[in-house]
């Protein structure tokens, strides 16, 4: 099961803060909302799928600091950047950095919820594939040496018999070490194996 999808919404304006915190809960998200960019760049850890609306002009860190500090630590979370008027070069070189999209103040309400939504679905496929990965690479690493070798094999295409010549073994010991290795991976068929092998990077 995948974590709850969180919008963090940072703004020095607390009235800002607060009104797009109450908008993302009527939507049915959770909302996280800071005031400070360096306390959420202190506290923020990637726990699941989430997007970030941040103001690009605030005292201490600004919006572009914290969206560098966040890409120099490795978060890829989806950002939506909310600009004043004064600020839509800042909102270029945001969106240049990576942001998602801007939204100049003041916003609609419909023109924000969609923008949410659109990130946070993209992340949550995001944090599935990802999941997908992490499930298939822990299933491949807990192979033998030798089911792996023969997982490897089929993957490739390769048929019983012509794994059987390739590894010097009978049909019948390559049948066993494939009838383990697909019970262990959890799979019932070379499709289902050859995706699974894909997905860990093992073809």
């Amino acid at each position: 099961m995948e974590p709850e999808a969180t919008v963090f919404v940072v703004d020095d304006d607390p009235d800002v803060v607060d009104a797009i915190t109450q908008l993302v809960r009527l939507i049915d998200l959770k909302a996280v909302p800071y005031t400070s960019a360096d306390r959420f760049l202190k506290e923020y850890q990637e726990t699941g799928p989430a997007c970030l609306i941040l103001d690009v002009r605030m005292p201490g860190m600004s919006g572009l600091e914290l969206q560098k500090a966040l890409a120099d630590s490795g978060f890829d979370l989806p950002i939506i950047i909310i600009t004043g008027h004064g600020d839509v070069r800042m909102a270029v070189e945001a969106m240049k950095g990576g942001a998602m999209e801007f939204l100049e103040k003041p916003f609609r309400t419909q023109e924000l919820c969609d923008s949410i939504q659109n990130a946070v679905r993209l992340d949550c496929e995001k944090w599935h594939q990802q999941e997908q990965r992490r499930s298939a690479d822990r299933r491949v690493g807990d192979l033998t040496p030798a089911e792996r070798q023969v997982m490897e094999h089929i993957a490739a295409g390769r048929t019983n018999k012509m794994i059987a010549e390739e590894l010097g073994l009978s049909v019948r010991a390559v049948e066993d070490r494939r009838a383990r290795m697909m019970r262990k991976l959890g799979v019932k068929s070379r499709p289902e194996l050859l995706e699974l092998a894909m997905t860990a990077a093992v073809v």
